[in-house]
């Protein structure tokens, strides 16, 4: 099961710059009583607010490339079914003291838990 999405930015040597990390919890004690449009309402009405917010990050480079990472409680293992060999595991340099962490959003809104929050160097590191 998917435990943190990350959307990265990386500069033009590959180190990241930023992460904005979208951390998901399931109460499971629903069991298969959840309903696939509750699951897309609540999605929506999150991601909805996120584009009326202010920009909490500096303009980054115009040469800066990103991608979407996931991040799973176990990892699925190759061979045992078609999904798991969808699934490239990543290369990502990371950053060598732990990071600056922003609180942006967070829900919880039965069964679903989400949380966003933007990762960033700290200062020290983002100067060298």
């Amino acid at each position: 099961m998917v435990e943190r999405v990350a959307v990265i930015f990386f500069n033009a040597d590959n180190v990241p710059l930023e992460k904005f990390v979208f951390k998901l919890g399931m109460n499971l004690s629903y069991g298969s009583a959840v309903e696939e449009v509750d699951l897309q309402f609540s999605l929506r009405s999150f991601m909805s607010k996120l584009s009326i917010s202010e920009s909490l990050t500096k303009k980054l480079p115009p040469d800066c490339r990103w991608e979407i990472t996931a991040y799973f409680r176990s990892i699925p293992e190759a061979g045992t079914s078609k999904e798991a060999d969808l699934w490239i595991p990543t290369d990502t340099k990371q950053w060598q003291l732990p990071p600056l962490i922003t609180p942006i959003k967070s829900m919880s809104s039965e069964p679903l838990c989400l949380q966003l929050y933007l990762e960033h160097p700290c200062l020290s590191e983002s100067l060298l």
